[in-house]
């Protein structure tokens, strides 16, 4: 069954204006994220929607070395899903942690190394998995492709930081 296309919608001065903010690039985004969605699906279910609708074939996965174990599994998701993946942990590089910060201390997270591998990688999407706050955002920054968070490091709630939100 097909179902007729959308009307275009009239959209006032200030819709507009947003609107313009949007590219070509920005606005497919917008329509394979609408491609990902789905009712009551997971997040990882709605990644590799996402990925297949976009034609992606090579996923990067970059994770603390604390969410070993679930980029593991994710991996092997993935894989089984028929996607070519590559895998990073922080600590690719092993830097010294005093050489990247004042006050660091042993092994360094390397998030632009991270970044840099998967790039060489010629990875299509990338998922950043449990990174810490700072780490995520230059993994981000020096990502050559797009980024999602499937993890955030936040350890008393169980990496859920919506917990630390909802009312005891």
């Amino acid at each position: 069954m097909q179902t007729a296309p959308l009307e275009e919608p009239v959209l006032n001065e200030e819709q507009q204006r947003c609107l313009d903010l949007y590219s070509e690039t920005d606005l497919h985004m917008m329509e394979l994220a609408d491609a990902a969605k789905g009712k009551g699906l997971s997040r990882i279910e709605e990644i590799v929607r996402f990925a297949r609708a976009a034609n992606y074939t090579r996923l990067g996965i970059a994770h603390c070395v604390a969410v070993k174990s679930a980029g593991l599994r994710l991996e092997e998701i993935l894989s089984r899903e028929g996607f070519e993946v590559t895998r990073v942990d922080c600590k690719v590089c092993r830097l010294p942690g005093a050489a990247v910060s004042a006050n660091g201390r042993g092994v360094s997270c390397n998030p632009i190394g991270q970044a840099r591998l998967l790039a060489k990688a010629d990875t299509q999407l990338n998922i950043s998995m449990g990174l810490c706050l700072g780490h995520d955002l230059l993994f981000q920054k020096h990502s050559c492709n797009p980024v999602t968070t499937l993890i955030v490091k936040d350890r008393p709630n169980g990496h859920n930081p919506l917990l630390a939100l909802i009312p005891s």
